[in-house]
Formats: C-alpha cells, sequence, structure tokens
C-alpha cells in the first residue's frame, strides 16, 4: 500500500515517486492507503468512481508500474519521465495526455541586474476513463491545494476525472496571471530605466528581460489549442458536456494572459530597438569628442613637427621672440577650435 502524502510534498528521503493515491466514488474520497494498482482495481470492479494518483519527478521503473496498471501509451510515458515537453494535448485511444507548463515569479531587487525571472516548471496529466493521474516536475507545481480545494467540493469531483483536469488547468493558468501582473511592474521599471536621462541600463540586461518573456510565450501561447479542444468536444466522452463550460473559462482567462504577454514582447522589442539607438548615439557622440580633441592636439603637432626639421635656414627660426610668438600663436588656435566645437557641442 502507498500512504497518500498531505499537500503533495515529497518528503525528504522519500523514494516513491507516487505522493498521493486516492479513491472517489460520487465525489468522496473513500478512506484507506491505496497503492495505484489495487485502487484501480478497486474501481473497476465497483463499477464507479476514479482513481486520482498523484507523482513527483519519477523515474522510468517507478512510472512504468503506475503505467502498466492504468494502461498507459508508452509514447507519452516516455514523455512524462523525461520531460522539457510543449504544452500539448494528445489522444491515445482511451486516455488523453496533456502537458501544461508551470510558472513561477522568482522574486528580485530589480529586473535588470536578475539572473532569472521565471521558473518554469511541467505537469503532466493522463486520463482516463476511471482515472486521472498527474506527474509534476518543478518544487513550484504542486497540486496538494488542487486535491484539497475539490475534496471540499464533493459536487465538483463526482463530475469525473475531467474536473481534477480542469481544475489543475486553471490553477496553471492562474499561474500565468500572477506571474504576468507581476512581470507587468518589471516591464515599467525598465521602460523607465530605458528612456530616463544617462541611464546606464545596457543591450545584454534588455536581452535578459527579453529572454524571460519568451519564457513566458513558451508557456502560455502553445497551450491556447488544448484548451480549445477541450471546450469544444473534440475529446469525446472523456470531457462530458457540463465539465466543457468550465475549459471555456479557462481559455477565455488564458487568453488576457496572453495578449498581454504578446504585449510584453512587442514592448520589449522597441525597448531594445530604443537601447541599440541609444547606445549608437552615445558611441557617435563618443566619436566626435575623440574627433574633436584630435584637431586640436594635431596644431601643435603640425607645428612642433614643422619646427623640428632642424634646416638651417628657416624664418624667424634666430628671432628673439619667435619661441613665444610660436607658442602663443599655437596655443590661441587650439583655443579657438575648442570654442568652436564647444559651441557645437563636441565637446
Amino acid at each position: 500500500m502507498v500512504s497518500p502524502v498531505a499537500g503533495g510534498e515529497v518528503p525528504e528521503g522519500k523514494r516513491d515517486a507516487v505522493v498521493a493515491c486516492a479513491i472517489y466514488v460520487d465525489g468522496v474520497r473513500l478512506p484507506g492507503d491505496w497503492s495505484p494498482a489495487d485502487a484501480v482495481a478497486e474501481v473497476r470492479a465497483r463499477g464507479d468512481g476514479f482513481v486520482w494518483v498523484g507523482m513527483f519527478q519519477p523515474d522510468e521503473d517507478r512510472i512504468r508500474d503506475v503505467a502498466d496498471a492504468f494502461g498507459l501509451h508508452e509514447l507519452a510515458v516516455e514523455d512524462a519521465v523525461h520531460a522539457h515537453q510543449r504544452p500539448k494535448l494528445d489522444r491515445y485511444d482511451d486516455n488523453l495526455f496533456m502537458v501544461l507548463k508551470t510558472l513561477r515569479f522568482v522574486e528580485h531587487e530589480s529586473p535588470t541586474t536578475a539572473n532569472e525571472i521565471v521558473e518554469s516548471g511541467e505537469i503532466m496529466v493522463f486520463l482516463g476513463r476511471d482515472y486521472v493521474v498527474t506527474v509534476r516536475h518543478g518544487h513550484h507545481s504542486e497540486l496538494g491545494d488542487v486535491r484539497r480545494q475539490l475534496e471540499a467540493a464533493p459536487h465538483l469531483l463526482a463530475a469525473g476525472p475531467a474536473m481534477v483536469l480542469h481544475e489543475i488547468a486553471d490553477r496553471v493558468v492562474d499561474g500565468y496571471r500572477e506571474v504576468v501582473e507581476a512581470f507587468g511592474g518589471d516591464v515599467d521599471l525598465v521602460e523607465t530605466a530605458v528612456f530616463a536621462p544617462r541611464s546606464e541600463i545596457g543591450v545584454e540586461q534588455m536581452y535578459l528581460v527579453k529572454r524571460e518573456i519568451m519564457e513566458l510565450r513558451r508557456a502560455v501561447m502553445p497551450l491556447a489549442a488544448p484548451l480549445r479542444k477541450l471546450s469544444e468536444g473534440a475529446c469525446g466522452p472523456l470531457v462530458p458536456d457540463e465539465v466543457r463550460s468550465y475549459f471555456r473559462n479557462v481559455d477565455d482567462h488564458l487568453t488576457a494572459a496572453a495578449e498581454r504577454v504578446v504585449a510584453f514582447d512587442e514592448l520589449l522589442t522597441t525597448l531594445v530597438d530604443a537601447t541599440l539607438a541609444k547606445v549608437s548615439l552615445q558611441q557617435n557622440n563618443d566619436m566626435r569628442r575623440i574627433s574633436a580633441w584630435v584637431a586640436i592636439i594635431a596644431v601643435p603637432t603640425l607645428v612642433v613637427g614643422v619646427y623640428g626639421m632642424n634646416f638651417d635656414h628657416m624664418p624667424e627660426l634666430r628671432w628673439h621672440y619667435g619661441y613665444p610668438l610660436v607658442l602663443s600663436v599655437t596655443l590661441g588656435v587650439c583655443l579657438v577650435l575648442y570654442r568652436l566645437f564647444k559651441r557645437n557641442r563636441w565637446l
């Protein structure tokens, strides 16, 4: 027997990847500890209810045991073990396999100095007529709260495994909205820094924020198609009609989050272009300053070069006031050039 773990957390030193296994009949959890094989056998013997198995980062051997008990497709099982999948919804005979990417906003002092702003994880869901198996990757993707919330609302659990999938999708999308909301403050700070006078924000810092936006896009945008399939009845009896309307609501929330992510992406692209323009302008100003100083220094260099040729017969070479006159004229020309460049804002 596998002892359920409260909250869906994996205790230290516990090797079993199955963190929770429960049977629900008419929305009520049956008492007792169950292994996945015993639980599915009990449900099918009753002809009523469903099993919910929660797993955390299982290895190939452990998930094979669960896959054999529920008849999961080997391709989906392989994806669940290795993770790093894009959001998708696959149908294999009489079960569904859905991948959702979870996001968590990483607290930081400034978006221009943080090494990471968004942390991602994954939740894989196997959905059948009388079971739902969840596989989590990432410590911030726990589902203990979802399980407790559903157990407190038996009328929802009575709708079957599809309702569990809905609650998981709803929790994930709510996480997107929270991350997007927090990210909006960072984007405002970046925008202020880019257009602030004498700001020191660099292109590298801008690309870091841009990279985090792409992390958001990879999680949010591909999920739209799977949710639409779930809400439009493309999954047959596995998603009853009374549950489809719930998925439409999640799809609406995802659309709102996706629109903000697209807006952030476009704004960051504009800010990157503005930053590059500022860098180019700064380089042009530096080149003008360098050119101005080179022109000023060229005057004494020319004079010294001419009088350093050591010819015997040169004008004013032996004149008593020649040296101070040359210095005065040289200094005067340099001052004139300096004032000219200063007035034209080259210096």
